[in-house]
Formats: structure tokens, C-alpha cells, sequence
């Protein structure tokens, strides 16, 4: 598909508004209580591999949501030049944010990581699982030893985190338990919390950017303004952000009589699992729905691509991101009523800017 470079260009300048919103000692004082105790720790670096989700509107594009183990860049690329390499200077980028990472974490005792360890919940039967094998082999090419693990594989302590006997630098993490809340991830938590291990994404960054939360606060001017940004700023997250609150801050009944006009997403699962788009939703689903864990956002219709032999499909836009820099964009291609991997003629595609 073909994206307008006006477009672009807004959604790369609110990706640069809210990272640096993420670096605000203010804006930091406010989320920290509002999130779990390990995400309150500042590991002294960022998340690699952002994503920023869009739909593009007939008045500019609206953010979706906000990712941080966000997939999909290398698949997309090669959906739009089947059978080619990754380019080196698309690998360069890459690897140039993972070599960032560790240079902060080790305060520039390591220019790149010696091990990485790429974690996600039974690696083999995720969806994705081809792209962090290429994630691997991209950081063997660099000399870097890798390897795509569950996280049960990993021997993980304060002490740090170590595969096979070997000591692991930087563990890429893929994983969607977010907060490392459940017990697989507690000696990986250990670790992250004594700093022994460079962890990215992390819960710090999670809880700054892909909490669904947040969206709440982007909202609010008055907070904005109090973080520094300034009034362009403001009106760019008024403008790009759509009207989102948490269902506890709602008037149930008048949302339910004007449900058509929004979607409903659990703020406690990651990607699209869970969402509900309020026209197709049933009286008892809604009444089931959990007011403290659901965020309430205004409608944004996604645009339709053509696709050929399969017609006009749902199309969100991603771009992927290290702190302030964009370092691709991409499409995805979907039916039904939320992003999904697995439409016929669907998923990740390659994206021009018209």
C-alpha cells in the first residue's frame, strides 16, 4: 500500500513527542504509581524494536496502541522483495540499536553484547518464530553468539542469566508477560533488578509507552503541559490520540447506548487479543467486561488496501522505532474485527510512500 508522506511524517514526529515524553523525570514520578514495582526501575537504557500502530483517517492518522516487543519489520521487507537478503544497511540500523543498548547498560564497558539470548513462551509455536530465527542469524553475522530460547532454557538469578553455562549479555525479549510477573520470568526478574543482565524491552519502557494506561494520559493537557511539552506537542496527541478512558471513568449506560462509537480493549493483554469493537458486542459481554482493566477508545475505522485476487482488506500502519528514530515502516493487512497474522492473502506487506 501507499502511504502519504504528510502522514509519515505526523506519525514519525508523534513517535519523537512520546519518546521524549518517556524520558521526562515528571512524567516518569506520575506513572510510577500507577505500575508494579519492577517497572518503577530505570535500567539506564531504552527498549529496542518500539512499535507504534496507526490507522490512517480521513483527518490524518490516529495511534492505536504502542508496542515494545513489536515484530513484523523483517517478514515485511522480505514480503515486498521475495527471495532477497535483508539489505546490510537495514541490518546496520538494527543492530546499531542493539549495540546502543548494551553500551548503556555496561556504561560503555561492551561496545556490542558477546551472547543474546532471544525469549519468547514456546518459541516454535509462535507465529513470528521465523523472524527471531532471523533476528539470530542477523547476530551471528555480526559474531554475536544467539539463540531463540523459552525462558525456561535460561539458568537466570541475580547472579545473572546464563544459556548452556554460557553468560548472556543482552536477552531480547519477546516475550508478552510484560511486567515479568509470572514464575518462569523470576529469575530473569532477579536479574533485570540487580542490573546483571541487559534486558530489552523491559518493564520500565512497557510501562511508559505500550500500557494501554498511558493513552489516559496523553490525553490530558494539563499534565502534558506540566511534563514541558509544549503547545504544538499537546495538539499533535490531541489530534493523533484518540479520546480514550478507563471503563471505571465511564457512565456504563451511556456507553452502552453509544457503544458503536468505540472499541474496548483489555488493558492486561497484549496486541489484539481480547479487543472488542463495540457494534459487534452483546449485552452480556459487555456486562462482563472488568471496569478497572478496560480501556474505553473512540473508533477509529481502519483504511481498506486493495490486495489482488483477494479484494479490500483492514490495514493498519506500524512503525518501528529506537528512542527517537524511526527505523522502518510496514502494513498490516487483515479482516474481521482486529489485526490478526493469519487472513488469506493477509498479514505483514511492504508499504510506499506516496
Amino acid at each position: 500500500m501507499t502511504i502519504p508522506r504528510p502522514a509519515l511524517k505526523r506519525m514519525a514526529t508523534l513517535v519523537r513527542v512520546l519518546a521524549r515524553l518517556a524520558g521526562n523525570p515528571q512524567y516518569q514520578a506520575v506513572v510510577a504509581p500507577l505500575v508494579p514495582p519492577p517497572a518503577r526501575l530505570d535500567p539506564g537504557h531504552a527498549a529496542v524494536m518500539m512499535g507504534y500502530d496507526f490507522h490512517l483517517s480521513p483527518d490524518g492518522p490516529r495511534l492505536i496502541e504502542v508496542n515494545t516487543n513489536a515484530g513484523g519489520i523483517l517478514p515485511a521487507w522480505l514480503a515486498g522483495h521475495p527471495g532477497a537478503p535483508v539489505p546490510e544497511p537495514l541490518q546496520k540500523r538494527l543492530r546499531a540499536t542493539f549495540a546502543a543498548e548494551m553500551q548503556a547498560h555496561s556504561r560503555g564497558v561492551l561496545r556490542k553484547p558477546r551472547r543474546i539470548a532471544i525469549i519468547d513462551e514456546t518459541p516454535p509455536q509462535q507465529f513470528l518464530y521465523p523472524e527471531m530465527q532471523l533476528f539470530a542469524e542477523l547476530f551471528q553475522a555480526w559474531g554475536v553468539a544467539a539463540a531463540v530460547v523459552d525462558p525456561a532454557e535460561l539458568t537466570a538469578s541475580a547472579d545473572g542469566v546464563h544459556l548452556g553455562g554460557e553468560r548472556i549479555d543482552l536477552v531480547y525479549n519477546r516475550h508478552c508477560d510484560f511486567y515479568l510477573e509470572t514464575s518462569p520470568l523470576a529469575g530473569l526478574l532477579a536479574a533485570y533488578q540487580a542490573g546483571t543482565v541487559c534486558l530489552t524491552p523491559n518493564p520500565f519502557s512497557y510501562a511508559l509507552l505500550a500500557d494501554k494506561r498511558r493513552m489516559v494520559q496523553w490525553r490530558d493537557d494539563q499534565l502534558l503541559a506540566a511534563c514541558g511539552l509544549g503547545e504544538a506537542e499537546r495538539e499533535l496527541l490531541g489530534e493523533c490520540v484518540p479520546e480514550s478512558r478507563l471503563l471505571t471513568a465511564a457512565d456504563r449506560e451511556q456507553l452502552w447506548r453509544e457503544r458503536d462509537e468505540w472499541v474496548f480493549k483489555p488493558v492486561d493483554r497484549f496486541g489484539s487479543r481480547g479487543v472488542l469493537v463495540g457494534e459487534k458486542m452483546t449485552r452480556g459481554r459487555f456486562e462482563q467486561l472488568e471496569a478497572p482493566t478496560t480501556l474505553v477508545q473512540r473508533l477509529v475505522p481502519p483504511a481498506l488496501t486493495e490486495v489482488s485476487g483477494y479484494g479490500p482488506m483492514k490495514t493498519d500502519i506500524r512503525l518501528y522505532a529506537y528512542r527517537e528514530r524511526v527505523l522502518g515502516v510496514t502494513a498490516r493487512l487483515y479482516r474481521g474485527q482486529v489485526t490478526n497474522l493469519r487472513t488469506a492473502g493477509g498479514g505483514f506487506a511492504a508499504v510506499r510512500i506516496g
